[in-house]
């Protein structure tokens, strides 16, 4: 059987326990050299990983543009030419 908990009782407790828990506590934990410098790479990659896949995601599409842009423009002034050289 579920114990009775009144509404209020519920909107205050969430808080507090939030609260509670993001409460700085020391560790009086140590790390090591090779620990360290092994967490420091990691997190450099993971930030390259996630820079280098919004630019594989914002740069290859906009470069797709600007090359079927470019692909238009030839063909016009192609068309052009051609136009210029039956006269």
């Amino acid at each position: 059987m579920r114990p009775h908990v009144s509404k209020p009782l519920r909107f205050v407790a969430l808080p507090i326990a939030v609260g509670a828990a993001c409460l700085p506590v020391s560790a009086q934990a140590y790390v090591g050299p090779g620990a360290s410098l092994t967490a420091i790479g990691m997190l450099i990659a993971l930030v390259a990983a996630i820079l280098l896949a919004l630019v594989g995601f914002v740069w290859y599409p906009m470069k797709r543009v600007m090359r079927n842009r470019a692909d238009r423009q030839d063909a016009r002034t192609m068309g052009a030419s051609d136009e210029r050289r039956r006269e």
